[in-house]
């Protein structure tokens, strides 16, 4: 080589290197996880008007200086729509808008609950003056930036609980006008503005919580690591965990670490071409052999429900989930150890629900007479109980010849696992007993009954069920189990879904029943013959074949419960004839038949319903009730099938008053006409 080419070489080398060390170009195109998340936000408010520029496909919000928008470079960083008369929900990708710092929404007439997975990051949060119900959403208790949060003049309901007890940087909190019940949280005390007023919370300090066995000396009570950052605390891209209002020391480079950077990026540099040499060479070889194979493979068919997100999840490992353990927040209330030889007691967090002495619960019951009950399971019977304030609730008093776990300690670190599962469709856990050898959990008491008798015990046709409120009760419903198989983690598997377990307010707004309560499954509920397990009822085949239950069985019980919805029949019933007898057999083979379809509805509907949306119902009950649960979609996917189906529901006819538009029944003369 001569020196002119040299020189040449060693310029372009030289360049390239320089251009590898100045910083990334920014584009002007917005984040493409962010452009998602606000889509789905506008599909969610119904499209309004109001918000000028927003689209809900195909948008650049940042680039396209969409209304109340603010960005950083391609984050979007603000949400400020205060006023507006927004309408319809939040949507449910919100926990997509990492960047976010502030989240504006007040003074609109937006409905439904809190989505429960909110922007990690935000310092400012204003859902004030809508129309919000449920309770606040457990995620709050992992925004360590929260700054300020007001969810004042809503509907919101139910005990406030621990959500507050890690936000160190909150200095105002407005809940007023709302419907909270319970104790003041004792953390209230540490937020300098407060504001509660208008609501129903009990008189005095909140009881403290039984006592549990801290963690060993040499593990931090916080779960942090050696910088002092709490171990769930969010993280940035780069690992870095996210810290709000910090303040760096700049230093100057050094000769030393300027050289490090350049040698650094030459090393990078040929780690680079090595790779793309392997990925080159890798290629070519994969690409001959599906040349050579390509031929005996053929097309696969592809039905009409199967989309890319059902491959991927097919991808995805099922692990089977024994145990019942706490929310992610849970972590910072102490690491639990595993002791092998018995001579130790696991930490456990503290209970938040209240405990109760049987006496007290013999009283409010009449000593469990007969005249009290009001239902009975696998784990023993439930009771009305009224409180002399005039509350009332359900107390379950469990058979102690039907537990597996038979240690108070155990019992107890259960209850307290279900005393914090906190969610709309959820019953809650208010009390337990755990006194004398007894054992009971104090449950809110819902008023309507169970979705089981609803269906299958009511003989005025005035009181069945239209087809708007059986499509709310199973997006309700699945909304619960979404929130306890990817809110929760771990991921809590119910176990024992069934109609039965699903509860129906005066609204008819259902409330899953037992969540949690797998750890105190009766051992008897696995030694059922495989036979019925496998081909009857709710529970999935694979139980049947491995007697492994996980989320995915979940899924396959839950599309049984769609299937109750859709035709009025009981999973299993004798007295039909042979073919018709297990539900699932005789439904899922014509669920794409649109004629047969139409035959499998259930009578009490008298032919009143959209035939578009039962369409769709079907399809949905079809992908859950699959054989193989890698193919079963997660509930995610589920609830915002629904979510859409609902959408479309109210674009045709929406009533103000009705928070999901499904509250009026269809005229018959309507129903041919009414389309999704």
């Amino acid at each position: 080589m001569n020196s002119n080419s040299s020189s040449a070489f060693h310029f372009m080398a030289a360049a390239f290197l320089f251009q590898l060390l100045l910083p990334l170009p920014i584009h002007a195109a917005t984040d493409p996880s962010d452009v998602q998340a606000l889509e789905v936000i506008f599909s969610s408010l119904n499209n309004p008007l109001q918000l000028s520029g927003w689209r809900s496909t195909g948008g650049d919000p940042c680039g396209e200086s969409w209304k109340g928008i603010s960005c950083a470079g391609p984050a979007v960083i603000a949400i400020q729509v205060s006023g507006l008369g927004l309408n319809g929900t939040m949507g449910y990708l919100l926990s997509n808008l990492f960047s976010l710092r502030t989240l504006d929404l007040s003074n609109n007439n937006i409905h439904d609950t809190i989505p429960y997975q909110l922007p990690p990051n935000l310092t400012y949060l204003n859902l004030a003056s809508n129309n919000f119900s449920g309770n606040l959403p457990y995620s709050i208790s992992n925004m360590v930036a929260l700054n300020y949060l007001n969810a004042s003049h809503n509907s919101l309901s139910m005990s406030v609980g621990d959500v507050f007890t890690d936000l160190e940087h909150l200095s105002i909190l407005n809940i007023a006008n709302n419907h909270f019940t319970g104790w003041i949280p004792k953390e209230f005390n540490l937020i300098p503005n407060l504001q509660l007023g208008g609501n129903s919370f009990d008189n005095g300090p909140a009881p403290p919580p039984p006592p549990y066995t801290p963690p060993p000396p040499n593990r931090s009570h916080n779960n942090r690591n050696h910088s002092g950052i709490p171990t769930n605390t969010p993280r940035g891209s780069n690992g870095e965990a996210f810290r709000p209002d910090r303040h760096d020391s700049k230093k100057s480079l050094t000769t030393g670490a300027i050289v490090g950077i350049v040698v650094g990026s030459v090393l990078a540099v040929c780690a680079l071409l090595a790779l793309f040499f392997c990925f080159w060479k890798y290629s070519k070889v994969k690409d001959e052999k599906e040349d050579k194979t390509q031929g005996s493979l053929g097309s696969l068919p592809v039905g009409t429900a199967t989309n890319r997100e059902m491959q991927e999840q097919r991808a995805k490992s099922v692990s089977p989930i024994t145990s019942l353990k706490p929310p992610p927040s849970e972590k910072l209330m102490g690491e639990r150890v595993h002791v092998k030889n018995g001579s130790g007691k696991r930490p456990r967090a503290p209970i938040t629900a209240a405990s109760y002495s049987v006496a007290s619960l013999q009283t409010v019951t009449n000593s469990f007479s007969q005249e009290c009950l009001v239902g009975e399971g696998s784990l023993g019977r439930v009771y009305r109980a009224e409180l002399n304030n005039g509350k009332v609730l359900a107390v379950k008093k469990i058979d102690s010849a039907a537990l597996t776990l038979q240690e108070e300690d155990d019992f107890l670190e259960a209850v307290s696992n279900m005393s914090r599962l906190r969610h709309p469709n959820i019953t809650s856990l208010l009390g337990y007993c755990a006194e004398h050898g007894q054992r009971l959990l104090v449950y809110e008491y819902i008023e309507n009954g169970t979705l089981h008798d609803m269906l299958h015990f009511v003989d005025d046709s005035s009181k069945a069920l239209t087809w708007n409120a059986r499509v709310k009760i199973a997006l309700g419903t699945a909304r619960a189990l979404e929130y306890l198989h990817e809110v929760c983690l771990p991921s809590v598997v119910h176990r024992n879904l069934k109609s039965a377990n699903i509860l129906l307010d005066e609204d008819l707004n259902p409330h899953l029943s037992d969540c949690g309560l797998a750890a105190l499954t009766p051992n008897t509920e696995r030694q059922i013959s495989t036979q019925m397990v496998g081909s009857f009822g709710y529970s999935a085949p694979e139980f049947a074949m491995s007697g492994l239950y996980t989320v995915k069985s979940d899924v396959y019980s839950f599309g049984v419960v769609m299937l109750e919805l859709l035709t009025g029949r009981k999973p299993l019933d004798s007295s039909r004839i042979r073919s018709e007898q297990s539900l699932v057999r005789w439904a899922a083979p014509q669920l794409h038949d649109i004629d047969a379809l139409a035959k499998m509805v259930d009578p009490a509907l008298n032919g009143i319903y959209p035939a578009k949306s039962l369409s769709r119902f079907a399809d949905i009950i079809a992908l859950c009730v699959q054989p193989e649960p890698e193919f079963r979609p997660p509930m995610s996917e589920v609830v915002q099938t629904l979510v859409r189906l609902l959408q479309r529901a109210s674009v045709i006819k929406r009533r103000s008053s009705d928070e999901s538009g499904f509250s009026y029944k269809i005229p018959e003369h309507e129903a041919t006409e009414f389309s999704f």
